[in-house]
């Protein structure tokens, strides 16, 4: 258990909790900034987290279920506040109504996480600022001490794998409830870099065509709300043409971008995707959500072979743009 030390002041209304890990500062602050890795301990035991969005910027969310031994779920969100990366990060943290959208009615509690480095490796001190005596009553009540430290306890196995999460692994794929799929991958490059290369025409052309063989000569690029986009592919020869057309709904450089995608001559299977990039050790955390139409269609679409296509286009963007 990492946890040294837990104080409660009723006069502050606040709770802290000290936890020292044998890791560098970065390898810790990943953890939190990875939601693959937070998944594997943000829940307590027995409740794992769920993250459907993780933007670890100011004035980002993220939106996460916890599931319970019987198949029950439990869904709450964060408000980032404030981002120092590598040292300290401020949200709002509040429960989800049935709807999707924030529990009016539930109390929003104020979480500051700070960094910073020990001689033994790095040391988090967790501060969670209530609104009320009777919000504190009510939160404590409910368990949230027993719940957090639960759920630290099981950091010290995520930060100890070294590998899982590492730049140089491979596209890895996370099937979401019935209708998401989550494509994550590290590459080596800054959220900058990595951002350009996703919307500049010139760049996208080098590096976004699956496997050997490819062309693509149509490459649209839609950079604000409400504008479509449009990229087209072929064998080198012409043969064997398709495409995708979409609309960008929201966009935040260089961080987040939500936009529809629809398979030219098909815009009724259209799905939504979601790209997240996050600084992270060794590079650019990519996090690709996408939210099918049905269960069926998403089943369909990967065993396309889309993760190995993304691979293919992923490490070509490394080693023929990135590395330039």
């Amino acid at each position: 258990m990492p946890v040294t030390n837990v104080s409660k002041d009723p006069q502050a209304l606040t709770m802290t909790i000290v936890a020292d890990f044998p890791v560098p500062v970065r390898r810790l602050w990943d953890a939190y900034a990875d939601p693959r890795q937070l998944e594997s301990f943000w829940g307590p035991v027995g409740w794992p987290a769920t993250f459907t969005r993780h933007d670890m910027i100011p004035g980002g969310e993220s939106h996460y279920y916890m599931t319970g031994p019987d198949g029950e779920t439990s869904a709450a969100w964060f408000e980032f506040l404030a981002v120092t990366e590598g040292e300290s990060f401020e949200v709002l943290d509040g429960f989800t109504a049935e709807d999707g959208g924030r529990d009016q009615g539930a109390p929003v509690m104020r979480m500051v996480f700070a960094f910073e480095a020990t001689d033994g490796g790095s040391r988090l001190v967790h501060t969670t600022h209530f609104n009320s005596a009777e919000d504190l009553e009510q939160i404590l009540g409910m368990g949230m001490e027993e719940g957090t430290l639960s759920a630290m306890s099981q950091i010290d196995a995520v930060v100890a794998d070294l590998q899982s999460f590492a730049a140089g692994r491979s596209v890895r794929t996370q099937l979401i409830g019935d209708r998401q799929a989550r494509l994550s991958r590290v590459i080596r490059g800054t959220v900058d870099q990595v951002w350009r290369a996703h919307h500049e025409p010139e760049l996208l052309r080098r590096w976004q065509l699956g496997p050997d063989g490819w062309t693509m000569p149509v490459c649209e690029v839609g950079t604000a709300v409400g504008e479509t986009y449009r990229y087209e592919w072929e064998r080198e020869g012409g043969e064997d043409r398709f495409g995708f057309t979409g609309r960008v709904l929201e966009i935040n450089p260089p961080h987040r971008s939500v936009t529809t995608e629809a398979m030219i001559g098909q815009e009724d299977a259209s799905t939504t995707n979601e790209l997240t990039l996050t600084a992270v050790e060794g590079g650019t955390l990519l996090s690709l959500l996408v939210t099918y139409p049905d269960e069926s269609l998403r089943e369909t679409i990967l065993a396309t072979g889309m993760a190995d296509g993304m691979e293919s286009s992923y490490s070509r963007l490394e080693s023929e743009v990135l590395s330039a």
